[in-house]
């Protein structure tokens, strides 16, 4: 559970952006939506490979 005190004065439009900012670092949404459907072992390792790749070519066109 997530608490956000909020002081004396202060706008509650910092303290929900303040909230919001912390409910993202958490993940709590993401996994929540990664829970909702299996995904096979094979096309998570896929997806991984594909991501690797495509940072492995970033990182080479930055060296060139």
């Amino acid at each position: 559970m997530l608490i956000i005190p909020v002081k004396d004065g202060e706008n509650i439009d910092r303290a929900l952006k303040r909230f919001k900012r912390k409910f993202d670092r958490t993940g709590t949404m993401r996994q929540l939506r990664a829970r909702q459907a299996f995904t096979k072992p094979s096309v998570k390792k896929r997806a991984q490979m594909q991501k690797a790749q495509y940072i492995q070519n970033l990182r080479d066109q930055e060296d060139i």
